[in-house]
């Protein structure tokens, strides 16, 4: 499970470290895609192939389904870990994402992100405060 929030800063090579404590559960490397929000996932490779497999599964049209997996897969790179314990972001995903130099790693739960660290604090108003009213939905049912 992934957890928490990490700030770091992207070196001249586009490297950044991914925190100490999740090195171990992503040492067979990571799946890196653009975030449905303007992030960047960072997915464990168990966890890239479950969502290959539901998105395989759905009920799609072949069209929708190829639209699909050209907006998941084709975005997507597969990298590891350097000794060091750090990453390499692509390009195309630290453009998608505006990354540039500070970054929050935020963990979310089977998957982690990776903001831009302006946009975060944006996002993470916005979640906390659509959490609670979320959640005390739940708490009515």
């Amino acid at each position: 499970m992934f957890y928490g929030e990490f700030n770091y800063k992207i070196d001249e090579k586009g490297r950044m470290p991914i925190p100490p404590k999740f090195r171990r559960e992503l040492k067979d490397g990571v799946v890196l895609s653009p975030g449905a929000e303007k992030c960047i996932n960072v997915y464990p490779l168990a966890e890239w192939k479950k969502l290959a497999t539901s998105v395989t599964s759905g009920p799609l049209t072949p069209n929708k389904l190829r639209r699909l997996y050209r907006a998941i897969f084709a975005s997507a790179f597969s990298v590891n870990i350097d000794g060091q314990g750090r990453v390499a972001l692509p390009i195309p995903l630290r453009e998608c994402a505006e990354i540039i130099e500070d970054v929050v790693i935020a963990g979310a739960n089977t998957y982690l992100e990776i903001w831009n660290q302006v946009l975060w604090e944006e996002e993470k108003a916005i979640s906390q405060e659509q959490a609670w009213q979320i959640i005390e939905s739940l708490e009515r049912h």
